[in-house]
């Protein structure tokens, strides 16, 4: 079985239905935007166990803030040592926490035993990131079999204020893990 994304429109808005492929006659291949879909407890717990290995994550003070089948949101303190010489958030972080959040949205959506890696990524920087947080959104546009696109935002976060700082598109690659022996 697997997983195939349909567009369906309701009320003007566009939603995402996850079924089994035998289930449509025609497969699209596109995407709306993701919804908190739900996401089984197993998943959930294989996406935050890998979280916490992550030093690069913990070394930024990042957490998992959300996570869904397909969706993902990573946020993080913008804090002094993590800043560049003008005293903004040093783009480098902006950047590793979009991937980390396309990553484990990608990951949500992958078979129990795979691993993920990005295999290729494109990011606008839209404006410099100060404020309280950083918060990443990474949700999946296509899953396919073995490659899947993501995209991804990340918002500066100052009180109430939301500014888009950056945007991405990401290509995962399912991995299957090193066997022992």
């Amino acid at each position: 079985m697997r997983t195939v994304f349909t567009p369906r429109s309701r009320h003007g808005t566009r939603d995402l239905e996850i079924k089994d492929a035998r289930d449509s006659e025609h497969d699209t291949g596109t995407a709306a935007p993701l919804s908190s879909a739900p996401l089984d407890a197993a998943a959930a717990k294989r996406v935050r166990t890998s979280f916490a290995r992550q030093g690069a994550m913990a070394t930024f003070g990042a957490e998992l803030a959300e996570v869904a089948a397909g969706c993902v949101m990573i946020a993080l303190p913008i804090a002094p040592r993590l800043s560049q010489q003008d005293g903004f958030l040093h783009a480098g972080v902006v950047v590793a926490a979009l991937d980390s959040a396309c990553g484990y949205a990608a990951l949500t959506l992958m078979p129990d035993d795979a691993e993920v890696l990005t295999v290729e990524l494109k990011v606008n920087l839209l404006a410099p990131a100060s404020g309280d947080r950083l918060v990443d959104e990474g949700e999946v546009v296509r899953a396919g079999r073995t490659l899947t696109v993501c995209r991804g935002d990340a918002y500066a976060e100052q009180g109430a204020e939301r500014m888009h700082v950056a945007t991405m598109l990401a290509t995962m690659v399912r991995r299957r893990p090193a066997r022992d022996g």
